[in-house]
C-alpha cells in the first residue's frame, strides 16, 4: 500500500545512500538503472511528455494502447489487438484484462484497481480539455469525430472514432502523451499529480526530490512477461540523478557511478571515439558504444512566405540560389571532422533513414558539387562581378561550428554567408514570428511515420512546424492522399513523391540524419538504443 507522509519519509532515508551514492564511491543498491539528466525534469503528468527528460520516466510509470516494435510497426500493449472498420474511420481496440494501476492511496484500501475502457476515455479526454493545457492536445485536432469521438463499449473495448480515414493514427495513439492515466488519482491530487504519478507501467513512483534524484522501483504486478513466463521488469528499479553539468555526467560515468550516457557532449567526443565513430583504444573493452538510426533530422530552413518583406528583398526567393547553397557544401566531411561520423549525410529527403519509406535511390538530395553550385548561381542572375549579397544564418551554440564550416565552403563557391549565433529560445520565436529568413533547425519524430516529417512543409500548418512557410498545392495533394490510402506499400510511394518535390523546390537544406549515441557500462545486459531514443527498460539487467 502506499505510505503515509510518516512512511514515506523513512522509506526516503533507507534510501539515502541510494541518492547519495552518485556522489560517493560506492555502487548503488543491487539491480537499481542509474542515469542522470542535466536538463532536469519538468513533470511526470504524461499529458506533458513534450520532450525526452519527461517521456523517458512516463515510459517507465504508463503504458499505451499500442507501442512501436524494433522495426517501428505498431504492436499491442494495453490492447491485445483492435478492429479497423470498412470506411477506415472506426477503431475498436479490444484491451487486456489483466492489467491494474499501481496501489496508491487515491484508490479504496489504497489497492490499484483493474484498468478499463472508461480509463481510456477519460485519458483521452483529459489530454483535449484546454482546462489541462497539455502541450500535446494537437494530437487529435481536426483527426476525431466531433460527436463522441472515445466511446468506452464496455469495460474491455474502446472505440475510436475519426473525422476521416487517417492511416497515422496508431502512431499517435502509441506517443507518451496518449497515455491512460486513472481519473481518482487525477482528482485527489489536481496540480500535484505532476509529481505523483500513477500509472500501470512496469515501475512506479518512490520519490522524487526535485534537482536531486528520482526514484522509481519494480512495479511486482506488472501485466507483461518476457517468452519464458518471467514477469517483467528485471531490474529492482530506477535512479535518476540530476547533475546540470555535462562534465559532471562523464566524470560520473567515468567513475562508474551511471549506467549510461545518452549522446556525446561535443566536448569530449574527440577523447571517446576516433573520427570514423569508434571507441578509441584506450575505452575499448571498458565500455559499450551502441548506436542506432535516429528519427532525427538536422538541417538550414529558408523563410518562404512569398507576402513576407524580408523574402522580397532577399535572394533565397531564387530556387537556384537555395539548391546552389544544398549543393555547396561537402556533408560527409562535416559528418566526418565536426562529428566523429555520429549521423549520415543527409544525401536523400527531408524524411530520415530509419522510417518504412525511406528510399535513397527513389528520394534524390543533394551531394557536394561545387561546379553544379556555381552554375545554379549563374542561372541565379549571380556571375562574374555580381555577387549575391551577404545572408545571416542564424543557428545556437552548440552548432557555431557546423555554421563556421558551412559558410567556409560556402564562400568558396561564390556565397558570402555571415554566421549569427543566438540562444535557442531567441531563435525559436524568430522562427515561430516569420522573423528569421535563414536559419538551423531540427526535426525529431513525434512518432514513427513520415508523415510528421512531411506536415512540417503542409501549407495548412503554422509554425510549428512549418517554420518555413512553404507552400506548394501539388505537395498538399500528394500528403493528404497519402493519409488516406489503406495500402502501405502505395501510401510510402506518395511518401516519396511529396519528399521529392520538397528536395527539388528546397525550402531546407538538409544536413544529417542523426544517430542515437549510448555509452554504457559493460554489465549492462539487454539494454539496446532504439529509433525513437525512447529509454527501454523492461528487459534491462545490470550487474
Amino acid at each position: 500500500m502506499r505510505c503515509t507522509a510518516l512512511q514515506y519519509l523513512a522509506f526516503y532515508l533507507l534510501l539515502f545512500p541510494l541518492l547519495a551514492s552518485c556522489y560517493s564511491g560506492q555502487r548503488d543498491a543491487e539491480g537499481y538503472f542509474l542515469y542522470n539528466d542535466a536538463s532536469g525534469i519538468q513533470s511526470l503528468d504524461p499529458a506533458f511528455a513534450k520532450n525526452q527528460s519527461v517521456m523517458w520516466p512516463v515510459h517507465q510509470l504508463y503504458n499505451t494502447l499500442v507501442e512501436p516494435d524494433s522495426a517501428l510497426k505498431m504492436v499491442p500493449s494495453l490492447a491485445r489487438r483492435w478492429e479497423i472498420s470498412a470506411d477506415r474511420k472506426t477503431y475498436t481496440f479490444y484491451l487486456r484484462n489483466d492489467v491494474f494501476f499501481h496501489n496508491d492511496a487515491c484508490f479504496p484500501n489504497s489497492k490499484g484497481r483493474r484498468l478499463t475502457a472508461n480509463d481510456v476515455v477519460y485519458s483521452f479526454q483529459r489530454l483535449r480539455n484546454p482546462a489541462t493545457a497539455s502541450p500535446g492536445a494537437w494530437v487529435f485536432n481536426e483527426r476525431v469525430a466531433e460527436d463522441a469521438p472515445f466511446v468506452a463499449l464496455n469495460d474491455t473495448v474502446f472505440q475510436l472514432r475519426l473525422a476521416r480515414p487517417y492511416q497515422p493514427i496508431l502512431g499517435i495513439l502509441s506517443m507518451q502523451y496518449c497515455s491512460i492515466v486513472p481519473k481518482e488519482a487525477v482528482e485527489k491530487y489536481g496540480a500535484a499529480f505532476r509529481r505523483h504519478p500513477v500509472g500501470t507501467g512496469p515501475f512506479q513512483f518512490v520519490v522524487w526530490e526535485e534537482g536531486q534524484a528520482l526514484i522509481l522501483k519494480k512495479n511486482p504486478g506488472y501485466w507483461e512477461r518476457d517468452a519464458a513466463g518471467n514477469r517483467l521488469p528485471y531490474l529492482a528499479g530506477i535512479k535518476v540523478s540530476f547533475a546540470d553539468s555535462k562534465a559532471t555526467e562523464f566524470l560520473l560515468f567515468r567513475q562508474g557511478k551511471l549506467h549510461f550516457i545518452n549522446d556525446l557532449d561535443p566536448s569530449f567526443k574527440d577523447e571517446v571515439l576516433t573520427k570514423r565513430g569508434v571507441l578509441r583504444r584506450e575505452w575499448q573493452g571498458k565500455v559499450q558504444l551502441n548506436t542506432h538510426p535516429y528519427l532525427a533530422i538536422e538541417y538550414l530552413g529558408f523563410l518562404m512566405d512569398p507576402q513576407n518583406e524580408l523574402v522580397q528583398q532577399s535572394p533565397t526567393e531564387l530556387k537556384a540560389l537555395r539548391q546552389a547553397i544544398n549543393y555547396g557544401f561537402d556533408r560527409e566531411k562535416m559528418i566526418l571532422y565536426l562529428r566523429n561520423s555520429l549521423g549520415t549525410p543527409a544525401q536523400s529527403g527531408f524524411v530520415p533513414a530509419g522510417l518504412p519509406s525511406f528510399d535513397s535511390n527513389v528520394v534524390r538530395g543533394y551531394r557536394y558539387n561545387p561546379a553544379k553550385a556555381r552554375q545554379l548561381l549563374q542561372a541565379a542572375g549571380f556571375g562574374g562581378a555580381n555577387k549575391p549579397p551577404r545572408l545571416r544564418l542564424l543557428t545556437i551554440p552548440v552548432y557555431a561550428d557546423m555554421g563556421d564550416y558551412i559558410a567556409r565552403q560556402l564562400q568558396e563557391v561564390g556565397l558570402d554567408i555571415q554566421v549569427e549565433v543566438v540562444q535557442k529560445s531567441l531563435l525559436l520565436e524568430l522562427t515561430s514570428s516569420s522573423r528569421a529568413l535563414f536559419f538551423r533547425g531540427s526535426w525529431i519524430a513525434d512518432y514513427p511515420d513520415a508523415e510528421n516529417y512531411l506536415s512540417v512543409f503542409y501549407s495548412k500548418n503554422p509554425a510549428p512546424p512549418n517554420y518555413t512557410r512553404y507552400q506548394n498545392p501539388r505537395f498538399d495533394a500528394l500528403l493528404e492522399k497519402a493519409l488516406s490510402e489503406t495500402n502501405d506499400s502505395a501510401r510510402y510511394d506518395l511518401y516519396r513523391q511529396a519528399d521529392a518535390l520538397v528536395m527539388e523546390d528546397a525550402p531546407v537544406v538538409p544536413l544529417w540524419y542523426d544517430k542515437v549515441i549510448h555509452l554504457v557500462q559493460p554489465g549492462v545486459e539487454g539494454f539496446q538504443p532504439n529509433a525513437l531514443n525512447l529509454l527501454e527498460l523492461r528487459r534491462t539487467k545490470v550487474e
